[in-house]
């Protein structure tokens, strides 16, 4: 399990920016028997952590006391730096079931696509309820089962951790093959204006050559 230092807030009036400008992120952590705690967080640590757990692993926070399981359950994030500004964790307990959204890795070679077909990824993510001590990293998606151009992968054929419940839709479209369509080259018409002028020209100049 990774782990997190973090601090409890207790000047609420110090600014965020004050904080980021520190090199720490604004935080809060809160969950079904926790009240909600305002924490700061290294800036640089967070960014290691999730880096290495994403959003559907247990990061267990130090500095509150005993360390305490949690989520990272949202992201508020610069629109124009991508970076952190401010961190939502969501405290787990053993035994209760949460209900996540797990990654999905692709792996495998497809025939159909080894072919030449398109692999298209429609979900990057599915829906899952689960112990929060049994929440896989990511699922698998093995792509080999694409071996002719349109077969598909559904939410139904991935293979769960036991104790995972999928809650995504079983029939929803996971990934597919899909045939190259080649667009045709448009030609255009041929300009014969010219043409028809300069043969007009000709006609008209023929009675005065005729005349000389």
């Amino acid at each position: 399990m990774l782990t997190l230092p973090v601090e409890k807030r207790t000047d609420t009036s110090a600014t965020a920016t004050a904080l980021r400008h520190a090199g720490s992120i604004p935080a809060v952590v809160y969950g079904a028997h926790h009240n909600a705690t305002p924490i700061a967080v290294s800036a640089a640590a967070f960014g290691k952590v999730l880096r290495e757990a994403g959003e559907a692993t247990i990061v267990s926070l130090t500095g509150l006391g005993a360390a305490l399981p949690t989520l990272i359950h949202e992201i508020d994030a610069d629109p124009l730096t991508s970076r952190p500004r401010h961190v939502d964790f969501f405290a787990v307990t053993k035994g209760e079931k949460v209900q996540v959204a797990i990654p999905l890795a692709f792996e495998g070679e497809s025939a159909a696509v080894e072919a030449g077909a398109n692999l298209i990824k429609v979900l990057h993510e599915v829906e899952v309820k689960a112990d929060p001590m049994n929440l896989p990293h990511a699922i698998l998606v093995d792509i080999s089962a694409l071996k002719e151009v349109h077969d598909q992968i559904h939410a139904k054929d991935l293979v769960l951790p036991g104790g995972v419940e999928l809650i995504t839709p079983p029939e929803e479209v996971v990934a597919l093959a899909q045939e190259v369509i080649e667009e045709k080259e448009e030609v255009a018409p041929a300009d014969i204006s010219s043409v028809q002028v300069e043969k007009k020209g000709k006609e008209e100049a023929a009675p005065e050559e005729a005349a000389s």
